[in-house]
């Protein structure tokens, strides 16, 4: 029997947000003679990562591109990096309002630009991020939010800006039903 509805197995939120149920999904990888068959990694990767990878498989250059190669990982060792950062500076049709997020280890820290809150969350504990810790962990939270300011200056993330054109007023009248 297949079902026809969507899971992201009890993972909070879903598709374009920044919390687990929108960016947590399973990478397989299957190359014969370097990766033991059923073997399981529970490091975090990024979708930038894939491409530094078949780079290193094919024996070519990967300078100057985003991401880390996997050829370590996938051959039993670890990555170099403990973060990995995302930058969402739009709106989702699914309702994901722009943010930006770094994961250091089990942390988790998002950035909602709209307001400039930062929620904290420890995955290792909570992986449906139900509890916020910021206020429980402020070093924790200060700390990952000045690495993902800095790492969003080093990359030249562009920010959100508001739209001078927005009339709220406007939308609500073409909104369906409005």
């Amino acid at each position: 029997l297949i079902s026809s509805t969507n899971t992201n197995l009890g993972m909070r939120a879903g598709k374009g947000s920044a919390y687990e149920g929108g960016v947590r999904v399973p990478l397989m990888v299957r190359w014969p003679g370097v990766t033991r068959a059923g073997s399981v990694s529970t490091t975090p990767v990024i979708g930038c990562d894939v491409y530094p990878t078949v780079l290193e498989m094919a024996g070519l250059n990967q300078e100057a591109v985003d991401g880390e190669s996997l050829v370590g990982l996938l051959k039993g060792g670890k990555l170099k990096r403990d973060d990995l950062y995302w930058h969402y500076p739009h709106y989702h049709p699914g309702g994901a309002t722009p943010y930006s997020a770094v994961r250091h280890r089990d942390w988790k820290l998002i950035e909602f630009h709209e307001d400039g809150r930062a929620e904290l969350y420890n995955l290792s504990k909570d992986p449906e991020e139900k509890v916020d810790v910021s206020a429980s962990s402020p070093r924790i939270q200060r700390e990952l939010l000045a690495k993902l300011k800095a790492w969003r200056e080093r990359v030249g993330a562009q920010m959100p800006t508001k739209n001078p054109n927005y009339d709220p007023a406007k939308e609500m009248r073409l909104a369906p039903g409005g």
